[in-house]
């Protein structure tokens, strides 16, 4: 990959004044010397419960205290899940499911890039790429609308990734990994203090593996370094590098042909591809993140991240059911497909850069007020080739007899299809003010204004527009152990820069708008060891960019697309999460969605009344922990269960539930860890496509063995 160096060695020359993001608790640090004094008393009485998250309010705040639904999965069970990549986590995340890819059905909607790193865009798996995890502390999920905070996108919610930092806190690991499927890879992770005012982290990572499906594998490569630079004893300066290269044989992964019904018609090891497709990431990232304490009460936290990404890939699409007669009738051969192959090139290179100013009044009201400002630039690069079916040299693949190699995909003659790729531009001003009304009463408000700018490469068409957000929400405080909070919330999405220009000559159309009510009470038990939540919630989305059914044709004056579209999502949740004693710890989640259009035929999927594509109404998951003392072991157990889905053609996506073990024992210093995914070995579909390209398997029986030693 030709990263910029231009770029790099402007970066390098910021890295003085910012410092890399660290969404942790913002105390000042008396000394240096106060890090090191750190007493380990054995296993955390709250295993899997983490008690605050700044994910909610930029400023780190109890759970208890907020009022919105609020997820934080930890390191410990990312760990003990043996998780690789964010879909493993799924089970563990009330009211999101799988869609494709790296892509959830988020309270009903689907959601591919309310994605943030450390409370900033920049995701380096962009495009089609799934998020791994060796660089990632634990993930934060908040639940509804956040633009108030974050800006534009789906009002379903967000994730954040916080990502590993330096400390001056010693610690050394190396982990190997085994497995099914020729699965090998080994990790190394190293933390402390080079002097009194500098700690770093280095980190490495690498895993390779093959796939359950045809023509598939995978390398995943991860580079990660830091270091943290105590100024003095107000001000902290920390730096962060992380290269990533991920390469993929037989992508980009689609789907298994099935009936109506949700059958496989083939062995769900089917796949499209050839040995020769290929997806093939290389990214880097630098953060930058600088904190300084005016005051007790004052304190300023600026972050920069920037992204250079690149990805290659060439693949062959499946197309449909060969014509037997070639006059587009249904007389087809329904053993053989057609199919296209595609190469394609994408590039991002991103900027976001964000400040926040935190000020805590403390008079006859408490108040913590927060100001701050964010920028994210994209500059992407896109350029697509093609060629089609038997008459350009793509061979057609009988799905009940494999012919591969019929083709060769370096003898294809491709057409440039003339893409070029977008440049997009957002800048947001926030404000929020969260407020101790009394000491069972805190109100919390917020509001946030938007500008957003989108340029066409290819045909020169720019658009820009802005938007306000509010956000308001209570909690009353029963008691210590019970709150009771309501919301409301907002969120917008602008439309895509393709319907702005198509809608350009008849007027622009408006961003989508989700507003949402939440109302839900949160508890903890056993002396706070235990916490449970239940959320009910209203999203209403409208201004849906949808065809205009009055439209005629092009120069008649009449919109093609109008903003008219309406769905209204309703849903239930439940999480709980603790220690119901000191050796048995638990995280479980139960989701009720359902997802409807309520106005406008919004395209030749969702009509009036129609089911949202990957939208079970119902879901839950288990993760449950036992240790046992006298073998210096544990065991867990985990499950999953997905309701009835549609496709995006409507197609049965059957019901189905998953099972996990592990087995995990200590000696001394290291750790032996065995991990058994989906234990019965269930042939199911996570999610549905399209009828050309079927369902998503999921993965049979997998054996994951890992072995780690700190030192």
């Amino acid at each position: 990959m030709q990263l910029k160096m231009v770029n790099l060695g402007l970066f390098s020359l910021l890295l003085p004044v910012m410092s890399v993001s660290a969404d942790e608790p913002v105390t000042p640090i008396e000394s240096a010397e106060s890090i090191e004094k750190i007493t380990v008393m054995g296993r955390a009485q709250t295993f899997y419960r983490e008690s605050s998250s700044s994910v909610g309010t930029k400023v780190e705040t109890d759970i208890m205290d907020l009022p919105q639904s609020v997820q934080v999965l930890n390191k410990q069970l990312i760990v003990d899940q043996a998780a690789r990549e964010i879909t493993d986590l799924y089970r563990s995340i009330a009211g999101v499911s799988a869609y494709s890819y790296s892509g959830v059905t988020f309270r009903g909607f689907r959601d591919d890039s309310n994605v943030f790193y450390d409370g900033m865009r920049g995701d380096p798996f962009s495009d089609f790429g799934i998020p791994q995890l060796f660089n990632v502390e634990r993930v934060e999920i908040l639940k509804g609308p956040a633009a108030a905070l974050y800006g534009g996108g789906e009002p379903g919610g967000m994730i954040n990734y916080v990502t590993k930092k330096p400390s001056f806190e010693q610690d050394n690991e190396v982990k190997l990994t085994a497995g099914n499927d020729d699965r090998v890879g080994a990790s190394i992770d190293s933390k402390g203090g080079l002097t009194d005012n500098i700690a770093y982290r280095l980190g490495g990572f690498y895993e390779q593996k093959d796939s359950f499906r045809n023509n598939a594998d995978a390398q995943n490569t991860e580079l990660a370094g830091g270091l943290l630079f105590q100024i003095n004893d107000d001000t902290s300066l920390t730096t962060m590098v992380d290269y990533i290269k991920q390469d993929l044989g037989g992508s980009r992964l689609r789907g298994v042909p099935v009936d109506d019904n949700g059958n496989f018609l083939v062995d769900p090891s089917y796949n499209a591809n050839e040995a020769s497709d290929y997806q093939d990431l290389e990214a880097l990232v630098f953060q930058a993140q600088l904190q300084h304490f005016f005051n007790d009460n004052f304190s300023l936290d600026t972050k920069l991240r920037y992204v250079d990404n690149e990805r290659v890939q060439g693949y062959h699409e499946s197309q449909g059911w060969v014509d037997v007669n070639g006059d587009g009738e249904a007389n087809v051969d329904d053993e053989t497909i057609k199919r296209e192959y595609r190469k394609q090139y994408r590039a991002n290179q991103e900027i976001s850069l964000t400040s926040d100013a935190v000020y805590h009044l403390d008079s006859t009201m408490k108040q913590t007020l927060l100001f701050g400002a964010d920028y994210h630039h994209v500059d992407s690069d896109y350029d697509y080739w093609r060629t089609r079916y038997e008459a350009d040299g793509v061979a057609n693949l009988n799905i009940f007899d494999l012919n591969y190699g019929e083709s060769d995909s370096a003898d294809y003659t491709l057409t440039d299809q003339n893409r070029d790729g977008e440049k997009t531009e957002r800048i947001g001003f926030y404000t929020q003010d969260q407020i101790s009304l009394t000491d069972s009463w805190l109100l919390l408000v917020g509001l946030r204004y938007d500008h957003f700018n989108d340029y066409d490469k290819e045909s020169g068409f720019e658009f820009s527009d802005d938007h306000v957000s509010p956000r308001a929400g209570v909690v009353y405080k029963y008691s210590p152990d019970t709150s009771f909070y309501v919301n409301y919330s907002e969120s917008f999405n602008p439309s895509s820069i393709g319907d702005q220009e198509d809608a350009s000559a008849d007027g622009a159309l408006a961003p989508e708008i989700g507003e949402q009510i939440e109302i839900g009470v949160k508890n903890q038990w056993f002396d706070g060891s235990v916490m449970t939540t239940i959320a009910a919630y209203q999203i209403t989305k409208k201004d849906v960019a949808m065809s205009n059914p009055d439209d005629t044709g092009a120069d008649d004056g009449i919109a093609a697309l109008v903003s008219l579209g309406k769905v209204e999502s309703k849903g239930l949740e439940f999480t709980l999460v603790g220690d119901i004693t000191a050796n048995w710890t638990i995280m479980a989640n139960y989701a009720y969605n359902d997802a409807r259009v309520t106005q406008g035929d919004l395209d030749d999927t969702y009509a009036d009344g129609s089911r949202f594509a990957n939208a079970p109404r119902h879901q839950a998951g288990l993760w449950t922990r036992y240790d046992i003392d006298s073998l210096q072991s544990a065991i867990a157990f985990g499950a999953d269960y997905v309701s009835e889905q549609v496709s995006a053609d409507a197609q049965i996506v059957k019901p189905y539930t998953v099972f996990d073990m592990s087995w995990t024992t200590t000696w001394q210093q290291t750790q032996l860890q065995l991990n058994v995914k989906n234990l019965f070995d269930k042939e199911y579909a996570v999610s549905g496509f399209s009828e050309r390209n079927g369902h998503f398997p999921g993965a049979p029986r997998e054996v994951v063995m890992q072995v780690s030693h700190h030192f």
